[in-house]
């Protein structure tokens, strides 16, 4: 990520540090609540790294214990690669991640990792993007990856945080219609359909090839899907996508709205107090008794 931001800087006006910046807290929460837990320092594994990554972002290693990230780490890497290349270049963005997680995965000689380092790196590194937007030709694309976590109470935990602290209200309420045990809640339907005039595509970011919506993305964004399988429900690379398209394209937003009578104001509140519940429950079944309620806010260092 350090490496992309100078690449990222000739191509975008927009502070990039942001991402480093959440990034780290994300992957220092994420080890944090591992069994046995890991500090920053032994996640980075170099006191050189540590010192200069904590000298210029000590938010992240403050906070790690005491706030939780609003999404999983591999969406900052997206959201870098899109400054670098250009929201317009989709193939090149699909290889050159691609790319990444190839190199990333050299990088590290598998015989210096135990069996659970292993999968939590694999974890760490999304499996599937998806690409939305409107079919015409120049239309702008908005990205989003599956969540990158290591274990059920980590996606869990990152699930209920993108509902209640980073994602478009419709998305989330999607979602929550169905959190967390799959089962469609009988007081409250959020679920919405992206009209016919957006395409939402999925692609495998090991194999490469497209992927077909799966059940769930069916049941909450009427995504067209012959899948049976469901998915954990806002595990999938399609609620992060739309949840950008839908925060700047209105008309299909509006186009796109939840139509249940069970999807009313107080219901939506109800379905976001049982969101939170759900999480709170989540963090204590595994020890995590430090949040202070809130979400991190990465934070920027332009002027650094």
């Amino acid at each position: 990520m350090t490496d992309l931001q100078p690449q990222a800087k000739q191509k975008t006006s927009e502070d990039t540090s942001v991402l480093v910046d959440e990034i780290l807290h994300s992957i220092f929460f994420l080890g944090n609540i591992q069994k046995p837990g890991m500090t920053p320092e032994s996640i980075l594994n170099d006191t050189d790294l540590f010192e200069a990554l904590k000298s210029r972002y000590p938010r992240p290693f403050e906070l790690y214990s005491c706030q939780l990230p609003r999404r999983s780490p591999f969406s900052c890497v997206l959201d870098m690669m899109v400054h670098v290349v250009g929201q317009e270049k989709e193939e090149e963005i699909r290889s050159r991640l691609q790319k990444f997680i190839t190199d990333l995965e050299k990088d590290v000689p598998s015989k210096d990792l135990t069996r659970k380092e292993k999968k939590n790196l694999k974890n760490l590194i999304s499996t599937v993007i998806c690409i939305s937007k409107k079919k015409s030709n120049n239309s702008v694309r908005y990205y989003g990856v599956s969540m990158s976590t290591s274990g059920c109470n980590a996606g869990q935990i990152m699930i209920a945080a993108s509902c209640l602290g980073a994602w478009d209200d419709y998305v989330a309420g999607a979602v929550m219609t169905y959190y967390p045990n799959k089962s469609k809640k009988e007081y409250f339907d959020g679920t919405i359909h992206i009209p016919n005039y957006v395409r939402c595509q999925a692609f495998n970011l090991r194999k490469g090839g497209e992927m077909p919506p799966c059940r769930s993305c069916g049941n909450m964004f009427g995504l067209n899907t012959d899948e049976t399988d469901e998915s954990d429900y806002g595990n999938c690379a399609e609620a992060e996508s739309l949840s950008n398209l839908l925060k700047i394209e209105n008309k299909i937003k509006q186009d796109s709205r939840p139509k249940s009578i069970k999807c009313t104001a107080d219901n939506r509140e109800r379905a976001k107090r049982d969101a939170d519940r759900a999480l709170k429950n989540v963090l204590s079944r595994i020890e995590f008794n430090t949040w202070n309620g809130t979400f991190y806010t990465p934070e920027s260092k332009k002027t650094a």
